[in-house]
């Protein structure tokens, strides 16, 4: 047995291996991960040799990764059976920090490009600090390697992160490969035990594609299918992937496997789950699709991959080339994230079209589950909502109740010279068809979209308009229609003085108060004063807000001059002026209680009770 020697680190100060160990990286557990990596990379170092034909050291032997823990020594073992190391290399990649092997190994691949060898190699080290995190949980680590190359020897290398390290040749011939054995300190005692590192495997390294086995037991054993041609995957194959990385026992709905040059090299693959995991009125949901680099994952939840509106989508994406910082634990280039951001949400809204127009039924059902979210990225998507706007569905006018139309189905039907897209908020259909603001598009048989939702208004405020159309709400649309002529309906001169009176009896309760040109059964409606807001619009703002601090009611009171009561409240004005004003503060209150904009009743159901008291003591 030769002598030991110790060595000095090149790095010379030992801060440097303090930043690295202490503030480079969030969680300890990634040290396996890191550890991992470097074994996947020895991994792939010899693979590549063997493809390109040159000898190695036990050529014979499974290319591999085994993890041995021992509680009682406090100690976790990984080892591999890749490219090994040599004295010179466990020199050059342990004893000076921030040197990668892999790093070198690539640039040396590149310049032998001139020989024209095709090369297919998967490295995931490029900064050379991943082994040192290592003593983030260790109080010695040693390092036993042996080249691949048929006249190499094996080293013995040994550090417990103090500045210095060792290194010692050993006289028997290892097998091919590097084992590096982690001293525990006590605090971190708990990764010595299986059931732990099973569960930072799993989640950091469970797609390695090379064997991973824990104390003798097989880890790994699900592949990563978004790495392989599509068209060589079975459905189950797809299904089995999903249930792994959506949690869900449920076949998913639709499934998108596709791959991309740029702005990065990526590929990836997205789920639809049948059910929506996000409950109404809980917190909104973090994003489920997970970010790998070379099938090590880096980020479980990255908030910049997807926009917010797809967080109901599940899957990975995967990227050789990702601009990830020191630690892998983040992107680094913010501006290339948003361009890969921008891939990413334009390809799966382009599969969405896609997939409602080749199946209706099934994509109804999608956005019964998740129209919500697609709502949300038109509201907040500027890059996806013209996109967004083409799969939004609404009940209209003109479906059977439950059927729905789109929106550019909606405008196919449009005549020639209407220039706008008509709709009406209300809770239901029967409101809908109900409302005073639907009487004169019923008359004219002008479609309108039917809104149940609360947050459509705002919606279709932020498409604004849609193949050149623009979106109207029906109380703000300027249509007139010419009611059933009456004989006591009131003339031009009655309701121009029955306006004048009613606006002074509400005063300044009442914005402004016109004859209408759209109502035909209703003696009246409210229109907001606002030429932005709708009576619904104003009703969510009031919920948004129930302390108060909305805008301000400004309604307008449009009166139907034909309307029985309204000619019979013009009468009654001239022999009993109080009653009338009773009726028109009463008409003004059914109008707003109508709207669902009339907050406290009280004052309406006091006066509704001396209405009906004066009628009943009237004699017959």
């Amino acid at each position: 047995m030769s002598r030991s020697k110790k060595h000095k680190f090149k790095a010379e100060v030992q801060q440097l291996l303090d930043i690295l160990v202490y503030s480079l990286y969030t969680n300890k557990e990634v040290f396996v991960r890191e550890l991992i990596s470097n074994a996947a990379d020895a991994l792939e170092k010899v693979r590549f040799l063997q493809a390109s034909g040159a000898k190695v050291h036990d050529p014979d032997v499974e290319l591999g990764i085994s993890i041995t823990t021992d509680e009682e020594a406090r100690t976790i073992t990984i080892a591999d059976t890749g490219i090994g190391m040599s004295r010179e290399e466990l020199v050059e990649n342990l004893g000076m920090i921030a040197h990668s092997g892999s790093k070198a190994f690539l640039e040396q691949l590149a310049e032998e490009k001139e020989k024209d060898q095709k090369t297919d190699t998967s490295l995931i080290g490029r900064f050379g600090v991943g082994f040192y995190s290592t003593f983030m949980v260790g109080e010695k680590v040693t390092v036993e390697t042996r080249s691949a190359d048929p006249d190499g020897s094996s080293w013995r290398w040994t550090s417990t992160g103090d500045g210095t390290y060792e290194t010692q040749a050993i006289e028997d011939d290892l097998p091919r490969g590097t084992r590096i054995v982690v001293s525990l300190s006590e605090a971190q005692s708990e990764f010595a035990r299986q059931t732990t590192i099973a569960t930072i495997v799993k989640r950091y390294s469970n797609f390695v594609p090379f064997p991973i086995n824990l104390n003798g037991e097989r880890l790994n054993t699900v592949e990563a299918i978004w790495a392989r041609d599509a068209r060589g995957i079975k459905a189950d194959e797809y299904e089995e992937f999903y249930r792994l990385i959506g949690h869900d026992f449920e076949a998913p709905m639709y499934r998108l496997h596709f791959s991309a040059d740029a702005p990065l090299a990526i590929r990836a693959l997205l789920f639809v789950p049948k059910r929506n995991f996000e409950t109404p009125g809980m917190s909104r949901g973090e994003t489920q699709v997970h970010l790998y680099s070379r099938k090590i994952l880096i980020d479980s939840e990255p908030k910049e991959l997807l926009p917010e509106w797809m967080r109901f989508v599940k899957g990975v994406v995967d990227s050789e080339d990702l601009p990830l910082s020191l630690s892998r634990e983040s992107m680094q280039d913010s501006a290339l994230m948003a361009k890969l951001k921008k891939v990413m949400s334009k390809r799966f809204t382009r599969m969405l079209l896609e997939k409602a127009k080749k199946d209706t039924e099934q994509y109804d059902e999608f956005f019964k589950t998740f129209g919500r979210f697609i709502k949300e990225g038109v509201a907040s998507d500027p890059v996806n909502k013209e996109a967004l706007g083409k799969l939004l569905r609404f009940e209209s006018s003109t479906t059977e109740a439950g059927k729905t139309t789109s929106l550019a189905d909606y405008v196919s039907r449009l005549p020639e010279e209407q220039t706008e897209i008509y709709y009406i908020s209300a809770p239901n259909r029967e409101a809908a068809e109900g409302s005073p603001y639907y009487e004169a598009f019923k008359v004219k048989a002008h479609e309108v979209l039917f809104f149940y939702d609360p947050w459509d208004e705002f919606v279709a405020d932020h498409l604004m308009e849609f193949d050149g159309k623009r979106i109207v709400a029906a109380e703000k649309a300027e249509i007139e229609v010419d009611a059933p002529a009456k004989k006591e309906g009131l003339s031009e001169s009655e309701g121009e003085e029955l306006t004048r009176w009613i606006k002074e009896t509400l005063g300044d309760n009442v914005n402004e108060v016109r004859v209408s040109k759209r109502l035909v059964d209703s003696p009246a409606v409210i229109v907001d004063g606002d030429k932005l807001m709708t009576a619904s619009m104003r009703r969510m703002m009031k919920s948004m807000n129930p302390d108060g601090g909305g805008p301000p009611d400004k309604f307008d009171l449009e009166i139907n001059p034909g309307h029985n009561m309204i000619v019979q409240l013009n009468k009654k004005r001239a022999d009993d002026e109080d009653l009338a004003a009773k009726v028109t503060e009463q008409i003004y209150d059914n109008c707003r209680a109508a709207a669902g904009l009339l907050e406290d009743p009280r004052a309406m159901i006091q006066r509704m009770n001396e209405l009906l008291e004066r009628a009943l003591s009237v004699k017959s």
